[in-house]
């Protein structure tokens, strides 16, 4: 190992706080769970009141663009905004052509299940998902999958946990689709949409916290960069003294 590959208790300390922050960034923060929430929200309680597939669709999806255009005057980043966007056209395209209000929230109880596999399956493949997320984040990249077992470990652990939470959360809404009314679901689905992925983030600071601080691969490449131009210099150096004594 090499000294970059040894963490010190200062590293430690630093890769804390900036897991903290890659956490908050990565999965869009306070702002971005109120994003994921409030066209869903809005969809439920229009059609809780009038039963109207068509105004309760409108009214999601203006929401949704309102949220992006927020974001575009505040010259924010729109990444998860825009993914709202797509996440609540699809449902309201899926609900009109179907008829059944129910169907807005199927695509995205169809993506939080194949999400959910992604979790489990990359983890099983040794590549796990939340290490693919996080490592660009933590200037790593992927060095954590051969030079530091313990990251990865964290990464696996963090992976599993996501893949489960959302596993348990697709149990509880695919028999309510069945079961439940419109209503019953929209209400449900809300209600389980922050505290699944509050206990998942928590959790992945949790294993990351512990685990040993990232590989700054970007650092290294820097440091054999100069290296290599101090090697260069000092090779430049007997040739030009050499140079000079012929010449005098």
């Amino acid at each position: 190992m090499t000294s970059l590959e040894k963490p010190t208790e200062d590293a430690q300390h630093d890769s804390r706080a900036v897991t903290e922050a890659a956490l908050f960034e990565a999965f869009g923060g306070v702002r971005g769970m109120v994003e994921t929430v409030v066209p869903g929200l809005f969809f439920v309680t229009i059609f809780t009141i009038n039963k109207n597939l068509h105004w309760s669709a409108i009214a999601a999806l203006v929401v949704s663009l309102l949220l992006v255009v927020v974001r575009l005057v505040m010259r924010d980043t729109v990444k998860h905004a825009f993914s709202g966007v797509f996440g609540v056209a699809f449902g309201v395209v899926f609900a009109m052509m179907t008829g059944n209000a129910k169907d807005f929230y199927l695509p995205g109880m169809l993506y939080t299940l194949g999400l959910a596999l992604a979790y489990i399956i990359t983890t099983l493949a040794g590549v796990p998902l939340i290490g693919l997320m996080l490592g660009p984040v933590f200037k790593e990249n992927l060095s954590w999958r051969t030079r530091n077992p313990g990251r990865k470990k964290a990464y696996s652990k963090a992976s599993w946990a996501w893949g489960l939470i959302l596993l348990a959360k697709c149990a509880i809404l695919f028999p309510l689709y069945w079961w439940a009314n419109t209503s019953q679901l929209g209400w449900i689905l809300i209600a389980l949409k922050i505290p699944p992925f509050l206990l998942a983030v928590w959790l992945t600071w949790v294993f990351l916290a512990k685990a040993p601080a990232p590989i700054d691969v970007f650092a290294e490449m820097e440091a054999e960069e100069q290296a290599e131009k101090e090697r260069k210099a000092a090779d430049e150096k007997p040739e030009t003294a050499g140079r000079h004594r012929r010449e005098s």
